[in-house]
């Protein structure tokens, strides 16, 4: 006589399923994230070179934090280049946006191209594209308005103000992507409506476009803001030659510290004290976004 088989036991079946589905990737992400992680807490309670051990050192490193006046330089200095670029560019990604939800056919794909292509190219062809413009076409006009020419080794106020140029250019493709996409989700039914109540481009976009578009907005801030708060590469790279305390930044900091000085402990407690702000900022998103579908 064969028993009926419990209900539970299919269930059991999936759940094995599942856990053996998903253990490579726990493995994988132990390996590259939560290992290295928790190596880099550990390293910053010490004293260590990049690669020599050192002694344990506690809070040391994190209370040397708010005295360190370079720290405070490129703290200050990511500061300004979030400022420069985050809401900027977000504001012409929405621009950009709007102006191809307008087009159509095969012309609207063409400048979605063109505007997309800048961000599949590397950092490297970026930076060369940007200093051939920056001492060919814009070179000419500067010497024809200022009547001397361009060098950011000595004009150096002007770098951060250039690479924020640069990476709202770089960037502004993906920018769009994403809110081209929350556009064309918004229903054309309720334009097609304020159409007939008489609402203008203007009254449509403040009380349609505008509201619907606010979780697209903040998600392309969030990433914008993430993203420049670790700012290194098209910085180091338009910085060479120049003095590098002018324009340094937080990661490029991280860089010289463990790479340079051979402050592996001290570069790991800058990088933690990154990372908390990291996650703290995409805590808040999330926070944001949940209330937003509530609203």
């Amino acid at each position: 006589m064969s028993w009926p088989m419990s209900a539970s036991a299919p269930k059991k079946r999936n759940d094995r399923a599942a856990y053996f589905l998903v253990l490579p990737f726990v493995a994988v992400y132990a390996v590259l994230f939560v290992y290295p992680t928790a190596q880099m807490l550990w390293s910053s309670l010490t004293s260590q070179g990049l690669i020599v051990a050192g002694d344990f050192t506690g809070v040391q490193n994190y209370a040397r934090l708010l005295s360190d006046p370079r720290l405070m330089k490129a703290i200050v200095n990511t500061t300004q280049f979030v400022l420069m670029t985050v809401v900027p560019g977000t504001l012409i990604g929405l621009m950009l946006a709007l102006m191809v939800n307008r087009l159509k056919g095969v012309v609207q794909g063409v400048v979605l191209a063109v505007l997309f292509l800048p961000y599949m190219l590397p950092v490297t062809t970026v930076v060369l594209i940007w200093n051939w413009v920056i001492y060919g076409p814009f070179q000419l006009v500067w010497f024809a308005v200022m009547h001397r020419p361009l060098n950011l080794a000595v004009q150096s106020w002007m770098l951060l103000p250039i690479v924020a140029v640069l990476t709202i250019w770089w960037t502004a493709g993906f920018n769009v992507l994403i809110l081209l996409g929350g556009l064309r989700s918004i229903p054309p039914d309720l334009y097609e409506a304020a159409r007939i109540d008489g609402a203008g481009r203007r009254a449509q976009f403040s009380a349609i476009t505008w509201p619907l578009m606010r979780p697209f907005l903040l998600l392309v801030l969030t990433i914008q803001l993430i993203w420049q708060i670790k700012v290194f590469d098209q910085v180091y790279l338009m910085a060479q030659g120049t003095r590098s305390d002018v324009s340094i930044v937080l990661v490029q900091y991280i860089y010289l510290l463990a790479f340079q000085n051979d402050k592996g402990g001290y570069a790991a407690s800058v990088a933690v004290a990154l990372f908390v702000v990291v996650v703290a900022i995409s805590l808040m998103q999330a926070q944001l976004l949940a209330r937003g579908r509530k609203s």
